[in-house]
């Protein structure tokens, strides 16, 4: 029938599709790391992931295992990844914690951050690197304007 799909379904906001060595321990560091929900995962015969989605929190994401006949490549087989995953949790510090214990690498630690935040950065066992915030304090934009001019000079 026309007109009765919803050419933009339900959370068709943004959200990232990213690729990873070894999909089954990737969302296995999800769950375990930042409470994410599997909702949906579609394996191939030999378990590989070819498609899952996961909740985190009120956003989604969704992940792949490598499939290099279809140019799916992670960041550890192209060097890196120039994306930075940035996530709201209840408390940085502890998930950060979490994530280091479940062997993540802490690129820069948390501290409070000028534009209102305590957040630190760190690279996933899979090599996708993630900014973890908690907020701490509302700052207007023209306050946050402020602080990084008089931190770095920026306006």
């Amino acid at each position: 029938m026309a007109g009765s799909v919803n050419s933009i379904p339900d959370n068709g906001a943004p959200k990232p599709y990213i690729c990873v060595s070894r999909g089954n321990e990737a969302i296995a560091f999800y769950r375990q790391v930042f409470d994410a929900v599997e909702t949906l995962k579609i394996s191939d015969p030999a378990g590989k992931v070819g498609h899952a989605e996961l909740t985190i929190g009120e956003g989604s994401m969704m992940l792949c295992d490598e499939f290099p006949e279809y140019g799916a490549l992670s960041p550890e087989t192209i060097g890196g990844s120039p994306v930075v995953l940035h996530i709201y949790v209840k408390d940085a510090d502890t998930t950060v914690a979490k994530a280091e214990a479940a062997g993540a690498t802490i690129l820069k630690p948390v501290e409070d951050q000028f534009y209102g935040d305590r957040g630190g950065k760190l690279k996933d066992p899979f090599g996708h690197i993630w900014w973890v915030s908690t907020r701490i304090e509302d700052i207007s934009h023209d306050e946050m304007r402020r602080r990084a001019k008089e931190l770095y000079g920026m306006s």
